[in-house]
């Protein structure tokens, strides 16, 4: 058996791992996914040859998921409906001037919510194009105003008078540092003061997470480093240069694996509301209210 689990696992044979689960056979799942028997079997064969796993018990009726296929079930399922959302997103993305549905959200919505949005709206309605731009709050209002897009989505503290918003999340920004970083070994939180004197690494003008620390704190922020993702982000306060103040959904990972350490904060307020944007006066398409309503979770 070998001893290291490789990286080139074929995402075709993890989902047929899970149709398996899901439909308790091998030509049943071979029946979903339009191949043959053989085929499906070879393929399972290759996949616990890669894994050095036995994931299914033939000597049983049909075919019986062993303790390790489970285990490995659950998180190929994980792996299989992440690629989904990726597949979506990127497609959106690609979209570039056709679609029913042309849509514009800063960088943290569009990473961590759209793609899920796009996924159950996809489902509700396969036929449906949307077409998506990332750009930060200040910009997406202003493609909104341009008449650019029909729908944006917003991280920033505060909207227009002339545009019309509707809450569809919430948000906590967290402050973050490496692993043994100063500021891990403190007692006591940081306070409201402290946090604003932090030369912190930041996301350019006009991001939703600058201006909603800066509202949070009630000053403008001078940055010790500008950046212009949350990616570059989270490199820069990986390396131990600078601590950061990000979206909890942009770090969930990186917190869990022990990558990057958030640091308690006392005395500012560091939620924030998400929230979908159009135009005053602005009737939305059917396809527009379809993914709207998936938005808001009445589809």
């Amino acid at each position: 058996m070998p001893t290291t689990v490789p990286t080139d696992l074929s995402l075709d044979a993890l989902r047929l791992l899970v149709l398996v689960a899901d439909h308790g056979s091998i030509s049943a799942a071979a029946r979903v996914e339009q191949i043959s028997q053989p085929s499906a079997s070879n393929r399972i064969k290759q996949l616990e040859r890669r894994l050095g796993l036995e994931l299914l018990d033939r000597r049983s009726r049909g075919a019986e998921l062993t303790e390790h296929g489970r285990m490995v079930t659950g998180w190929a399922r994980a792996v299989v409906e992440a690629a989904g959302v990726l597949v979506t997103g990127a497609r959106a993305l690609a979209a570039e001037n056709e679609g029913d549905v042309a849509i514009a959200a800063s960088q943290t919505v569009a990473e961590y919510l759209v793609p899920i949005w796009l996924a159950r709206f996809r489902a509700l309605d396969p036929d449906a194009r949307v077409r998506l731009r990332v750009a930060n709050s200040r910009d997406v209002i202003a493609t909104l105003r341009g008449r650019e897009i029909d729908l944006g989505f917003v991280e920033g503290p505060t909207v227009p008078t002339d545009l019309v918003r509707r809450r569809v999340g919430a948000d906590r920004l967290l402050l973050v540092v490496a692993p043994g970083h100063p500021l891990t070994r403190r007692r006591r939180p940081v306070g409201a003061e402290e946090l604003a004197q932090l030369r912190l690494a930041s996301r350019e003008a006009g991001s939703g997470t600058r201006d909603a620390l800066g509202w949070a704190l009630g000053r403008e922020l001078e940055p010790g480093v500008e950046l212009d993702s949350n990616a570059a982000v989270k490199v820069v306060v990986a390396s131990g240069a600078y601590p950061a103040v990000i979206s909890e959904l942009a770090v969930a990972a990186e917190l869990r694996d022990g990558r990057l350490v958030s640091v308690p904060v006392t005395g500012v307020d560091l939620t924030r509301t998400l929230h979908a944007i159009w135009r005053r006066g602005w009737r939305p398409p059917a396809a527009i209210d379809d993914f709207l309503a998936v938005v808001l979770g009445r589809r």
